[in-house]
This record gives structure tokens, sequence and C-alpha cells, in this order.
């Protein structure tokens, strides 16, 4: 049997404070409507806690189960502890059933880079232009060729995923 076809991974990183988690939420929310199904990813660099401290789930896997899921009608997580940080890859690989994996915050894993930087937090780019897929930007920038979007505008950055990435046969 063949091994399917990695699903394409998009990964918008920037500065704290620069607007990703917003403007993440709106193209989502976007790509969601023309009826893609859509995986996110945020990375971290401290531990996370996605379970409430204290409630059941939480204790179990303070106390050292390897894996803590929970399970009701409507949702399915999975807490496993890891021994080194996962590869978008393979982070790619958990994301089952949907078309697209969209990340936040991996500032240097991915090949597709939507950089989104707000003057008003700093003018320098964490990326090389030779690094970016798309720029999301309150200022003037010129970055040999790539496209470059204003911070309101997830339709038309969800119009670019979809033309590159995406197909309506999903």
């Amino acid at each position: 049997m063949s091994k399917p076809a990695r699903i394409p991974v998009v990964s918008f990183v920037g500065k704290s404070g620069s607007g990703k988690t917003t403007l993440v939420e709106k193209v989502v929310r976007e790509l969601v409507g023309r009826g893609y199904r859509v995986a996110t990813c945020k990375h971290h660099v401290h531990e996370i806690d996605i379970d409430v401290p204290g409630k059941d789930s939480w204790r179990h896997a303070h106390a050292g189960a390897e894996v803590a899921m929970i399970s009701s009608p409507a949702q399915f997580a999975v807490v496993r502890k890891v021994p080194r940080e996962r590869t978008l890859d393979e982070i790619a690989a958990e994301a089952v059933d949907v078309d697209i994996l969209v990340t936040e915050g991996f500032k240097r894993a991915g090949s597709v880079r939507i950089e989104v930087s707000r003057d008003e937090r700093s003018t320098e780019l964490i990326s090389s232009a030779d690094e970016l897929f798309a720029l999301v930007t309150d200022g003037e920038r010129d970055v040999g060729g790539v496209p470059v979007f204003g911070l309101d505008d997830a339709t038309a950055i969800a119009d670019l995923i979809e033309r590159t990435f995406l197909t309506k046969e999903h």
C-alpha cells in the first residue's frame, strides 16, 4: 500500500505581539468557510497544560501517565509525553482527515512561511526573503517578489493558500 501524500503545511511566523494568532484565526475561519478541513498547531517553548489543573485527566498526566486521553461526545484530546520536540512532518502525520495544517510560531521550521510583521512591534523581519511564501504587514515592504498583504487581508491570504495548495476535490 502506498503512503498517502503529506498534507500541505503553512506556517505563520513573526515576533510576539505581531498579530499572528488573530490572523491565523481569520484565515482558518475563511478556509473552513470554503469547505476545507483545517488542523492547527501552535508552537510553545515551554511545557503546556491543555487540561484544567486539578481535574481528573490532568491529575492522571501529573501522576506519571505517558498518555492521558480526554473523551466527550464532541471532543477527543490526547496529551502524550515525548522525548523530544516533534518535527513539522511528524506533526502533519498526526493531522488525519484534514486538508491542510496551519501552524503558528514555528520560527525556524517549515518551508512555507507567512511572516506577520507589525511596524509598532518591529520593522525587522525574522525571515529572509528567500524563506518567505508571503508577508503580512501594516508597513511598506519590498521583499523581492514575495506577495505582501495587509494585516486584515485574510481573504486574499486564504485565496493564495487555496490556489497554491488546495483543490476543491476534498
